[in-house]
């Protein structure tokens, strides 16, 4: 093994820790500025005096925009949940045949090519300029990254339970519901929480383009020259919502496995 070359000890991780090495280094020209003569860090100063202190007058109408953005990421996190649990059935090779798998994933891969910013252009297109408009977008965007996440799940999950199960005589149903599903429902909440989390600050964006929320406000504070300070305080209440989503998921996830562990 020590004499061998140090090609062939490259395995496929090794081989793309390189290419993403490569890749990194191949980029440095990007970071080339605009090659004008800038006080950076005084223009930074500057921006950054303008957010503070933030403007706690307007806490009311914020808290109204943010709840209803917290609406939007909840119910559309929720049915992306659903239609993912049965797609990422579809797209796990180890439960599904090859044909269905091939076109399962390609139908991920193009809801994914679609940014969520433009899925909620296309909702706005569609239903006008509403909460609606968001929960759509949102829910197309999140079903095609979780329904990866979940076959990813499928496919590295131990089988040998749900098959023993099987051999007993137990459906398939059966086996996957006593089998598989208790040693995967702690990867699936997680990322339905992870989903949640990221859909909050989502919403918010998608608002800029009329899809309901808090970024119809983060919009008009923007283009206000005198209201960064607006701005910062929505930048806060989100802070606070998603730090809190960050917790609460932590200890879900703490809850699942001290379950698991105590049952084995």
């Amino acid at each position: 093994m020590k004499n061998m070359p140090w090609y062939n000890r490259l395995d496929l991780p090794g081989v793309t820790f390189v290419l993403f090495l490569l890749l990194a280094f191949s980029s440095l020209p990007a970071l080339e500025g605009s090659g004008r003569d800038l006080d950076y860090w005084g223009n930074f100063l500057r921006f950054t005096d303008q957010f503070f202190p933030p403007d706690w007058s307007i806490l009311g109408q914020t808290m109204t925009g943010l709840w209803e953005t917290v609406q939007i990421a909840g119910i559309s996190t929720f049915l992306a949940s659903i239609f993912s649990l049965f797609l990422s059935l579809g797209a796990a090779r180890t439960i599904s045949p090859r044909w269905l798998v091939f076109i399962t994933r390609m139908l991920l891969n193009i809801i994914r090519t679609i940014p969520s910013l433009l899925w909620a252009i296309l909702a706005v297109v569609l239903v006008g300029s509403n909460s609606l408009a968001g929960v759509i977008a949102l829910t197309f965007y999140s079903t095609g990254y979780l329904a990866k996440f979940f076959s990813e799940a499928f496919e590295s999950a131990d089988l040998k339970a749900q098959k023993a199960l099987q051999s007993l005589g137990s459906s398939r149903w059966q086996a996957f519901q006593y089998g598989l599903w208790p040693n995967l429902r702690p990867v699936i909440w997680s990322h339905c929480l992870w989903m949640l989390e990221y859909n909050v600050r989502s919403a918010s964006i998608i608002g800029y383009v009329g899809a309901g929320g808090i970024g119809l406000h983060l919009k008009l504070y923007a283009e206000s020259a005198d209201s960064w300070n607006k701005f910062s305080l929505v930048l806060l209440c989100m802070l606070v919502i998603v730090t809190f989503l960050d917790f609460t998921g932590e200890k879900v996830r703490k809850s699942i496995r001290e379950k698991l562990e105590g049952k084995m």
